[in-house]
């Protein structure tokens, strides 16, 4: 049986498209599905049901399947075994990283996996909780980071920091020594926000907040993207509600006061996130460590950001 073949199976059957399949395999589509064809030749099964929304598996398909995956496991296992008789990890990471998070983790991050891991491969995305979710579980990302991600079977889930949330205005010209005063929630919900929209993790949190104290959002802008709601901000289109070091992003972030907001306060959670129906190599497990430690030494003790 061939290895790549069996790639190719794997990812169709959990992508459920071959035009899905041969964009994340990086394979023209008729060649994807000719080597697929072949394995079930090879095979004497038919493997996949074909339809005009795209594939599902048959029994043997998803019997396949779970071996399948545990074939390719074993395979990435052995690569990293013969790495360590070298004395290094091999292997590949894709990383999924909220954008406000990217902007700082990214080259530190880097820099670290470079050091500790160098025979390894690291590939990095920026992408909204809900896509990078999806991108775990058809494969196309092995690790990422979650704002508030909700319990799931097949997430595998560990805190990584806790955020709280500020809200973020214009500092008054001619008024560089005012000082950010705390704010409540009820009184952020008479103020125009610049937002993203949904389903993004801290729009519905603030929306359930909110919520929970008989008021609701009033939404000047939605948008999505940390460095567009910044530039509207300080352009006076309304106000944001985002973590205080977002600020960063910016080429000034002296343009800006970031209020506490009090009654209730506004948390948002950040974890590590890995698909529970894959076991994690030692290479990923590494890099999950790595990403903790790194988290750490740039945004402080995770429990102080509560």
């Amino acid at each position: 049986m061939d290895l790549k073949q069996l790639e190719y199976f794997v990812r169709v059957a959990e992508l459920g498209s071959f035009t899905r399949a041969s964009s994340v395999l990086d394979i023209a589509q008729p060649a994807l599905s000719r080597q697929v064809r072949l394995l079930e030749v090879e095979l004497r099964q038919n493997l996949l049901l074909r339809n005009g929304r795209g594939v599902t598996t048959t029994e043997a398909g998803k019997l396949l399947l779970e071996h399948g995956r545990g074939i390719l496991h074993q395979v990435e296992r052995a690569r990293e075994d013969l790495g360590r008789v070298r004395g290094a990890l091999a292997g590949r990471v894709a990383l999924g990283l909220p954008p406000s998070i990217a902007k700082m983790l990214t080259v530190p991050l880097t820099r670290e996996f470079r050091k500790r891991l160098p025979s390894a491969a690291l590939s990095i995305s920026e992408g909204l909780s809900i896509s990078m979710q999806e991108g775990l579980l058809t494969g196309r990302l092995d690790i990422a980071l979650l704002y508030n991600p909700s319990p799931s079977p097949e997430l595998e889930t560990r805190p990584l920091m806790e955020e709280a949330l500020y809200l973020i205005a214009l500092r008054p010209s001619k008024a560089s020594k005012v000082q950010a005063l705390p704010i409540t929630l009820k009184e952020v919900a008479e103020l125009p926000l610049v937002i993203p929209s949904r389903p993004n993790a801290i729009r519905m949190l603030v929306e359930t907040q909110m919520a929970g104290i008989g008021c609701k959002p009033l939404i000047s802008l939605e948008i999505d993207g940390v460095a567009a709601i910044l530039d509207l901000v300080a352009d006076g289109a309304g106000h944001a509600i985002l973590p205080r070091y977002a600020l960063a992003s910016t080429a000034k972030p002296g343009s800006y006061l970031a209020h506490p907001i009090l009654k209730p306060r506004l948390v948002s959670k950040l974890a590590l996130a890995t698909a529970s129906g894959r076991t994690t190599t030692l290479t990923q497990q590494a890099m999950l460590d790595l990403i903790q430690e790194v988290a750490v030494s740039v945004f402080g003790n995770p429990s102080s950001k509560a």
